[in-house]
């Protein structure tokens, strides 16, 4: 870990601008893309190690997204799924000497919030109609409408900047205690940064599942009200 807290500029041609942050991003994607396409490239009803892996790794996804929504379990899979296997590899690439986590951007954690935002709409709108799934702005009273937007505004919002402070706090603390221990305490640092990585990417993902479940099932909820 370095300690430039700042996105640094790779290559720079005209306005147009490659930073660091870009770069990890591409390599987290190319890196997990290789591994998804060596794990499935051949699959058997004998599965060989990486095979193995990847099949445990989705079984645990899908029953946490069945905790949460049993009903649309294998429908979230592969975007809450896909969410929580990049967060985890992406926090965790603070670890490699001169990397910083992407997520300690705050353009990364923004261009992440978004995506939730429109997957929550998208998701809402797929399961109950367009009519139906904006009916549920207006409910219980035409009233709170102006409310119910400003939520969904200030809840992307919140989702992004908690990220990107949590992240960004995790590598001030790791480089305050190298400053003032030096290396004499690597191990516990590591493993704080390990266990605090994979609690971010768990909460961001769990809020994801929550936002897009509570969309899709917002007129069950809401004819449960009326009954």
């Amino acid at each position: 870990m370095g300690h430039d807290l700042n996105a640094a500029v790779l290559f720079a041609w005209g306005d147009f601008q490659l930073t660091a942050t870009v770069a990890t991003t591409w390599g987290v994607m190319a890196v997990l893309g290789g591994l998804s396409w060596l794990a499935t490239r051949d699959s058997q009803s004998r599965p060989g190690f990486l095979q193995t892996v990847a099949e445990g790794v989705v079984a645990t996804l899908e029953d946490g997204i069945s905790a949460a929504a049993p009903q649309h379990a294998r429908a979230l899979l592969p975007f809450i799924g896909t969410l929580w296997i990049y967060l985890a590899t992406a926090n965790l690439v603070g670890l490699i000497p001169g990397l910083h986590s992407p997520t300690r951007d705050l353009s990364a954690t923004a261009a992440l919030a978004i995506v939730v935002f429109f997957a929550v709409h998208g998701y809402g709108i797929r399961s109950q109609g367009l009519k139906n799934y904006l009916r549920h702005y207006l409910s219980p009273s035409p009233i709170l409408l102006p409310f119910h937007l400003i939520g969904e505004v200030t809840r992307t919002i919140a989702l992004a900047i908690r990220l990107f402070g949590n992240m960004m706090s995790l590598e001030i603390a790791a480089l305050l205690v190298l400053m003032v221990a030096g290396f004499l305490a690597p191990v516990p640092l590591l493993m704080l940064h390990v266990v605090e990585a994979l609690v971010q990417a768990y909460i961001f993902g769990m809020l994801a599942l929550i936002y897009v479940a509570g969309a899709m099932q917002s007129q069950q909820l809401r004819q449960q009200k009326d009954d």
